[in-house]
């Protein structure tokens, strides 16, 4: 993995020692909560007489809740008819409106929310105080539902405000097409160790947006000479500095002081925009109280969740539901997060906000804060119009998560901090509040793993209700909610693949968050690698193992839950042991066996499948005129491109007579793209079928710079042509998760994976 050079470190050990000189309030209230819960915990433990009493009395309580919270007394399956209508309900919205429009998503948020606090006084009012053992993992497990809880209720409150930009950008491009409002633009590229082959990409992708007065920076931080002579091939202009001080952010505020354009916009190396990237984004900025403009990021490889599990073309991006959801949600509350990449600055805002923010790891969250206190407006266009790389391989995938979690967490510890900088609505600190919080629910996460352990191993019930509590309070709630969770993300992700994908880091996740709110400032930023290649599988024990521990004693559990239901419902039948018991197997096995389910499926993601080589193939379909020169003969042939990447295709010829091919044998012969009037060189390596069409591989060679524009600009930079897909509804999600369980890609495809590797090596 790549680390941080000793410059950077010096300089992240000197920020350490000056944020450690001031007071750290939040370390202090945190630690403060954990010692006075522990005393209280240890008090009651100990029969400590007024603690005792408190709780005494709390379990009263929870004998006589209200008589609204207690169920009606009718037949059983009555208790069925406010699921049912809600769900009807809900559905009749969905099909009205296949997409959340103002009405409809107001109908179903106030559903949910009504649902979301009738739930929450109800499980007020289940607690199991009877011991402190019990107590202990009661009051536990619902203030971990309570987080969570929380933390959806200020969403679905800013559901309410959604903006969508798209419309207003059609009229406001215009005058950026028709040259009425033309600022000059810089165009910069911070890299630190990527390879040259992904930068020259980026290089020409920007080179190649459509808008005359732009000026392209690629801004080096390793200072490697191959990377000075690519920005001179190119004719890009070439800025580094002495150290890496600050790392990105001192990066982009050195070449921010030796640059003079209006607007600023930043790229990371792996992200290739579109050609008409600044002619939809610039004409906001007529608005001089608008500071950025946010673009979304899209991704053209697979994730590595998605690539392990062999769910390339069904599972969308974990990023997905923040750019679909998360970010119009936010620009509705004014408080738009700019993510690092793809996003547009007014120059004179950030002079007056001190440049790019030093103090986090996350630098682009903290400095869209600045802006925000400033009083500037920060915009979120939902267009895809961009596309970088995706982490490559799960490892990847960590580093650049927990990066994410420990600079968004280091908000408490420093002056951006969105809950008390001045120049903040309400609105806003409640919308940052939300994403603060979001991290704190891996600990959540974490505690919903283990609890049925407590009953297996302890004998705790952390949880007392009966089955028609649970009919009428908790099965409205939890069905509306999974019925629509989709639907108000635009079918980025189901319920069930979020809780995938939340689950595989959730243990790194938690500790993250503890090890930040004890020592924020420990580490140091790691540059998430890019460019990887690998030919074999790998398996990442380093994050697997609390999960095999984990699987290990959930299979147990479940073996134990089992047998002590058996027992007891046995001896005990009219007894109190009896009513626990069978609460316990709510709480035991069935916990247990959605557990195994996950926890099994989080362990195949941790296997890295093989990805021999680091560039990608496109699925994009192109006219092709070959000409092949054999024994002095020259014959054409015509075909339609199936896969297209950098350094070759695969072309379905329309017609028979191609020669065939030995092993190792190949044909030299010239191709021509006609839509893009682009003419190639290259060597026909392998011969085949695709259904009923002849195929031929190709290679390319000798590809000169203009090609590689050409190129480049055909697979990249179209504008339109990165789309948003739909995830699968959580039926077929179920059945999805059950097929990767029973057939995983490990054992049964790894005759797909040796012809992937055949066509990557092209």
């Amino acid at each position: 993995m790549t680390t941080t050079s000793p410059l950077e470190s010096q300089s992240v050990k000197s920020t350490r020692q000056k944020k450690f000189s001031r007071p750290q309030v939040a370390t202090l209230v945190m630690v403060g909560i954990v010692v006075l819960s522990g005393a209280i915990v240890a008090a009651w433990f100990a029969g400590q007489g007024t603690i005792s009493k408190i709780f005494a009395e709390l379990n009263q309580l929870q004998q006589n809740p209200p008589l609204w919270l207690e169920v009606p007394i009718v037949a059983g399956g009555f208790l069925l008819v406010p699921t049912v209508m809600l769900f009807l309900i809900v559905l009749v919205v969905m099909k009205v409106s296949p997409q959340p429009r103002a009405w409809s998503r107001f109908v179903v948020v106030g559903i949910l929310m009504a649902l979301t606090v009738r739930y929450l006084l109800w499980r007020s009012f289940t607690l199991n105080l009877t011991t402190p053992l019990n107590g202990v993992f009661s009051l536990g497990l619902f203030l971990l539902e309570l987080l969570m809880l929380f933390s959806g209720m200020i969403q679905l409150f800013l559901m309410l405000r959604v903006r969508d930009r798209r419309r207003e950008a059609d009229w406001l491009s215009m005058d950026v097409v028709e040259t009425r409002y033309m600022p000059t633009v810089d165009v910069m590229i911070p890299t630190y160790n990527e390879p040259a082959f992904i930068l020259r990409r980026t290089i020409m992708g920007c080179q190649a947006i459509d808008y005359p007065f732009k000026t392209v920076y690629l801004l080096d931080d390793t200072r490697r000479p191959e990377i000075k002579a690519l920005a001179e091939e190119l004719g890009c202009e070439y800025l580094t500095r002495p150290d890496n001080r600050f790392a990105k952010a001192g990066n982009l505020n050195n070449a921010f002081t030796q640059t003079n354009g209006e607007l600023i916009v930043v790229f990371d190396a792996d992200f290739v925009p579109t050609t008409n990237f600044l002619t939809r984004t610039v004409g906001f900025f007529q608005d001089p109280q608008v500071a950025l403009v946010q673009t979304p990021q899209a991704f053209y490889n697979s994730d590595p969740i998605a690539r392990n599990l062999g769910l390339e073309n069904v599972l969308t991006p974990e990023e997905e539901v923040f750019y679909r959801q998360i970010q119009p949600i936010r620009d509705g509350a004014g408080s738009v997060i700019c993510s690092g990449t793809s996003f547009v600055v007014r120059r004179r805002a950030l002079e007056e906000t001190g440049g790019f923010v030093t103090d986090s790891l996350s630098e682009d969250y903290f400095t869209g804060i600045r802006l925000s206190a400033q009083g500037y407006r920060l915009v979120y266009l939902d267009e895809k119009l961009s596309a970088g790389l995706a982490a490559e391989n799960i490892a990847a995938h960590a580093v650049q998560r927990l990066r994410w979690a420990r600079g968004t967490l280091q908000a408490f510890f420093i002056k951006a901090n969105p809950l008390t900088i001045r120049g903040l609505n309400l609105l806003q600190r409640v919308a940052h509040l939300e994403g603060l919080l979001h991290w704190f629910t891996s600990i959540s996460r974490v505690g919903f793993l283990l609890m049925p352990l407590a009953y297996s191993f302890l004998g705790v019930i952390p949880l007392r209700a009966t089955a028609s509590e649970l009919l009428y309070f908790f099965l409205p709630y939890y069905l509306v909610q999974l019925a629509v969770f989709s639907w108000l993300n635009y079918r980025a992700r189901s319920a069930l693949l979020s809780d995938i994908y939340s689950l595989v880091l959730c243990f790194p996740l938690a500790l993250t968050v503890i090890q930040v709110m004890l020592n924020p400032f420990s580490r140091g930023f790691r540059v998430t690698p890019k460019g990887t290649a690998s030919d074999r599988y790998s398996f990442n024990w380093n994050l697997a193992w609390p999960l095999l521990i984990l699987f290990i004693a959930s299979a147990i559990s479940l073996w134990v839950n089992l047998g002590i239901c058996m027992i007891k419902g046995g001896w005990a039948a009219d007894s109190i042991e009896r009513a626990d018991a069978i609460k316990g197997i709510g709480l035991g096995w069935i916990w247990s066996t959605y557990n195994l389910i996950m926890i099994g499926i989080a362990l195949l993601i941790l296997l890295d499948v093989p990805r021999p080589s680091p560039f990608e193939w496109f699925d994009l379909r192109r006219t092709v005129k070959l000409k092949v020169i054999q024994n002095g003969v020259e014959r054409v042939f015509w075909g339609v491109t199936t896969m297209i990447s950098e350094i070759g295709a695969e072309i379905a010829l329309t017609q028979l007579g191609f020669p065939s091919l030995e092993d190792g044998e190949m044909i030299h012969l010239n191709l021509e793209i006609l839509e893009n009037e682009l003419m190639l060189q290259g060597e026909a390596i392998r011969t085949g079928f695709h259904g009923d069409f002849p195929t031929v591989r190709v290679r390319f060679e000798q590809i000169d710079l203009q090609q590689q524009r050409q190129l480049t600009e055909m697979l990249f930079c179209r504008p339109g042509q990165w789309k948003s897909r739909c995830s699968p509804n959580e039926f077929q999600s179920l059945w999805i998760l059950f097929r990767v369980l029973l057939r995983p890609k490990v054992l049964f495809d790894r005759n797909v994976d040796v012809s992937a590797m055949s066509v990557a090596q092209v």
